[in-house]
């Protein structure tokens, strides 16, 4: 089933070159359009890439649910429950395969922001590190927005899903300091799982103070993973039963 998703993915390389181009173009857009109006201490570029991370992780991760929507709405699911295959393995393939999409497109991304003047500082200890949290991250989206391609009926409305994907990291550190919001979206942004992630990114790539954002980032990841998965799995049982 991963197989079968990878070659999708190959065959359709315009899906790639979105989640690539687009994160691109928003980092070239915050760095060279509104880069020169921030003020977070340093230079920006090196305050945003982390969150630029974050939303093409996110962003990627959200095209599983009109992935899997197709699944179930072009019969192949019929076709595979004929078969002697587990029917986890459908949803674990997605999943998987997103992972894999999105750890790609992220590396891409770094290079060109390290082209245009990204200079993190971090050892390969924390390079390490700074990619098992993004792998989290991404797991944690994609069994979301698994789950949300197996609720809705159709992919266009599991396209609405990348929506709700991309408004996250902008309510949140990921482009500028919570402190300069409002106090209700402060009070938002320091509470949802973009900022301690973000935090926890920019600390292990440049070096800025963790503090418990680490914690509270593998916590959220690892929450929304485990509700993922379940009502993913429990909504492909239900729309599949006999």
């Amino acid at each position: 089933m991963l197989s079968r998703n990878l070659r999708h993915t190959v065959r359709s390389p315009d899906t790639m070159l979105m989640s690539i181009l687009l994160p691109v173009m928003i980092l070239l857009m915050f760095v060279y359009v509104f880069g020169g109006a921030m003020n977070v201490n340093g230079a920006y570029i090196d305050y945003v890439v982390p969150g630029i991370i974050l939303l093409c992780a996110g962003s990627g991760s959200a095209t599983t649910a009109v992935s899997l929507s197709t699944d179930l709405t072009n019969g192949i699911i019929d076709r595979f429950r004929s078969m002697a295959i587990a029917r986890s393995s459908v949803l674990t393939a997605h999943v998987v395969e997103s992972v894999l999409r999105n750890l790609i497109t992220t590396t891409v991304v770094i290079l060109v922001a390290v082209a245009i003047g990204f200079r993190p500082t971090g050892d390969p200890l924390r390079w390490l590190a700074a990619y098992g949290i993004i792998t989290m991250f991404v797991l944690a989206m994609s069994w979301l927005a698994a789950a949300f391609g197996v609720l809705v009926k159709n992919p266009e409305a599991a396209n609405s899903c990348l929506f709700f994907f991309m408004f996250l990291p902008y309510v949140s550190s990921a482009f500028v300091p919570t402190e300069s919001m409002p106090s209700a979206l402060h009070w938002f942004a320091e509470n949802q799982p973009v900022t301690p992630v973000t935090e926890t990114m920019r600390g292990l790539l440049m070096g800025t103070p963790i503090g418990n954002s680490a914690l509270l980032a593998v916590l959220w990841c690892a929450g929304i993973a485990l509700a993922g998965y379940l009502a993913a799995s429990a909504l492909f049982r239900r729309r599949t039963r006999d």
